[in-house]
C-alpha cells in the first residue's frame, strides 16, 4: 500500500476559531465537508491533540473561515504552527471580526466564513469529527479557495539548501525534521501534530 495516494485527494485549508471563558483561540484544519443541505449541515475532523477540539467538544460552538490563495505563510504559522495551550494565538492579530455568535472569523484572506452549532460528535481514534448545523455564513470575496496541493506549491516555503545535507525525516505540512535513520511508526510531529504519514525522507 502507498500511503501518498492520500494526499491526492483534494482538501482545502481553513481556520477554525472557537472561544472559551472570553479567550479565542483558532487552529488551521483541512477535513471540511457539506454533509446535507436539508438541513445545512458540515461536518469537520479535529485532531484531539489541537486545543480547539477541547474548546468545541465543550461549547458545541465553532467557526470557519475559507481561507483564499492570497493566505500568507504567516497566517499558518500562526494558527497552525504552535498550541493554544501555551501561546494567545490573537494576541497582536487584529484581522477579525465576531458573527452573531460572539466567535471571531478573519476579515483577509478568506473567500467565505460559516458559523456553525455541533449536533452530533464521533470518535475516531486521534482526531473527533464534529457534525454541526450552519446557523450562518456568507461570502467574502470572489477569490480561489486556497487546496492542500496549492499551499504545497505556492504558499509554503521551499527547504533550504542545508537541509539537503541532513539525514532524516521531513514532515510534508510544516517543513519540520526528525533527524535519525528511522522514523517512529507512531511519531507525531510536535509543530503540526499530523502523524508520521506525514513525513518523508531527507538525505
Amino acid at each position: 500500500m502507498n500511503p501518498k495516494a492520500m494526499f491526492q485527494i483534494s482538501y482545502g485549508l481553513y481556520v477554525l476559531t472557537a472561544r472559551s471563558y472570553g479567550k479565542d483561540n483558532g487552529c488551521i484544519i483541512n477535513t471540511v465537508a457539506q454533509v446535507t443541505s436539508t438541513p445545512n449541515r458540515v461536518m469537520i475532523a479535529v485532531n484531539k491533540n489541537n486545543y480547539t477540539h477541547d474548546i468545541i467538544r465543550d461549547t458545541g460552538f465553532f467557526n470557519l473561515s475559507v481561507l483564499s490563495e492570497s493566505a500568507p505563510f504567516s497566517l499558518f504559522q500562526r494558527f497552525g504552527f504552535q498550541s493554544g495551550r501555551n501561546t494567545d494565538k490573537f494576541e497582536g492579530f487584529t484581522e477579525f471580526t465576531r458573527t452573531q455568535n460572539t466567535l471571531a472569523v478573519l476579515t483577509k484572506h478568506l473567500c467565505a466564513w460559516l458559523s456553525c452549532k455541533v449536533v452530533t460528535q464521533v470518535d475516531l481514534g486521534t482526531h473527533t469529527m464534529f457534525i454541526a448545523d450552519v446557523t450562518d455564513c456568507d461570502v467574502v470575496s470572489g477569490e480561489n479557495p486556497v487546496t492542500y496541493t496549492y499551499y504545497q506549491k505556492n504558499i509554503k516555503p521551499k527547504p533550504a539548501a542545508s537541509d539537503a545535507k541532513k539525514k532524516g525525516f521531513r514532515c510534508t505540512v510544516c517543513g519540520y525534521i526528525y533527524e535519525g535513520e528511522t522514523l517512529p511508526p507512531d511519531f507525531i510531529c510536535p509543530i503540526c501534530k499530523h502523524d508520521a504519514s506525514a513525513f518523508v525522507p531527507i538525505g
